[in-house]
């Protein structure tokens, strides 16, 4: 083992400008993989945080829409009869749209998603500064986080936003009451209003004055046990009529866009860890090419191929990790930089997996010049042998 690795370094600090170049490629590899995995984090917790987070086991839907949430509306009898049902704590409303906040002190509007929720029912999330909602037809509105940052609005203060009303465009003017956490739908940041305000405000086809109880895209249950999610999701479908229910991981992974996205960027990042692995294979395939005549050496002088071969496998997994090292840190570093808008989330887990498996690549790829050192013949290497 001494031997092996007094070698492997010994090699490495004489041709250390080689070997930083490359160290440098596989950098540049773990930036790449690094920054993909980020990418389908914060792609899809941008589809699926609001859902994830929501306070309520089941999403009830209109049978009709395919789990679309788009396609789907529940009504205030559908709402009626779930609340009936025996076993159920809470039913909350919850509608979706697109507005946009209007910029002011020289900021840019922001595209948002509104959000439309019973004050203190299931949908209204939890608040980490101000309050929340008080009434159903109230000129207010808790704003997310990224909101907050991005607009630079505060609990207190009042904003407009412009929303599509028939041929027209028209102004809302709302008061912030409370500040939560990142809650984005639709890849969007979101502010939630009162459901009787949303189904004023919502973009719509022709002005409307927003209904006493209005229909909304899907409704939120809680349950007193938790722990029978799968009876009473059976239950409600058999003793309400046209719903759909399903849990709250089945309705984000039905969003629009979600699995093919993900799924893209996985196969993205699948190529990039099979060009790594290419990469890394190619380079020190090349290396033990260019010395041949030294393994020959060693091996005439009574060298183990076994040593031999740990020793390119330490000096393998020594520039695999300096490169991954390098690349963790310029990745940190660009991280800091980006705007907030991007969607890029440096999950703990999902950054742990694309690390490991470029740690695991580099000795896979360079097994390849293992088994060519342990196939050099000594006279051949020499000049030595016919």
């Amino acid at each position: 083992m001494s031997t092996s690795l007094y070698l492997a370094l010994k090699e490495t600090w004489r041709n250390r400008g080689r070997f930083f170049l490359f160290s440098l490629v596989i950098a540049l590899i773990t930036l790449l993989i690094l920054f993909i995995a980020a990418l389908g984090e914060g792609l899809g917790a941008g589809n699926r945080e609001y859902l994830e987070n929501l306070d309520a086991e089941l999403i009830v839907y209109q049978d009709t829409a395919d789990l679309s949430i788009a396609g789907s509306r529940i009504d205030c009898t559908t709402r009626d009869a779930l609340r009936a049902v025996n076993g159920i704590q809470a039913v909350g409303p919850i509608g979706f749209s697109s507005v946009t906040i209007q910029g002011t002190d020289g900021r840019e509007d922001a595209d948002v998603s509104l959000i439309g929720v019973d004050p203190g029912k299931p949908g209204e999330p939890p608040i980490t500064s101000g309050q929340g909602l008080e009434r159903r037809n109230a000129n207010e509105a808790i704003i997310d986080r990224m909101v907050a940052d991005v607009t630079g609005l505060r609990v207190g203060d009042r904003f407009e936003i412009r929303s599509p009303q028939g041929g027209e465009e028209e102004l809302y003017l709302l008061k912030v009451l409370g500040i939560t956490e990142s809650q984005m739908y639709a890849i969007q940041p979101s502010i939630f209003v009162p459901i009787v305000k949303w189904d004023e405000i919502r973009p719509q086809a022709r002005v409307s004055g927003g209904a006493e109880d209005p229909a909304c895209n899907v409704a939120a249950v809680e349950l007193e046990d938790p722990e029978q999610i799968d009876e009473m999701r059976a239950r409600l479908v058999a003793q309400v009529r046209n719903v759909d229910v399903v849990d709250r991981q089945t309705a984000w992974e039905n969003t629009p866009g979600y699995t093919a996205q993900q799924q893209t960027l996985n196969t993205q990042n699948g190529f990039a860890l099979l060009i790594g692995l290419l990469v890394i294979g190619g380079f020190f395939q090349i290396q033990t090419l260019q010395k041949v005549p030294q393994i020959g050496m060693l091996k005439a002088i009574g060298t183990p191929n076994g040593t031999i071969a740990l020793s390119s496998l330490v000096q393998i997994v020594i520039i695999n990790v300096l490169g991954v090292l390098i690349g963790g840190l310029v990745t940190f570093g660009v991280s800091l930089v980006f705007p907030p808008g991007i969607p890029l989330v440096f999950e703990g887990q999902a950054i742990v997996r694309a690390l490991a498996s470029i740690l695991v690549i580099g000795p896979l790829g360079g097994l390849v010049s293992v088994r060519l050192s342990l196939r050099v013949e000594p006279l051949i290497a020499l000049g030595l042998g016919g």
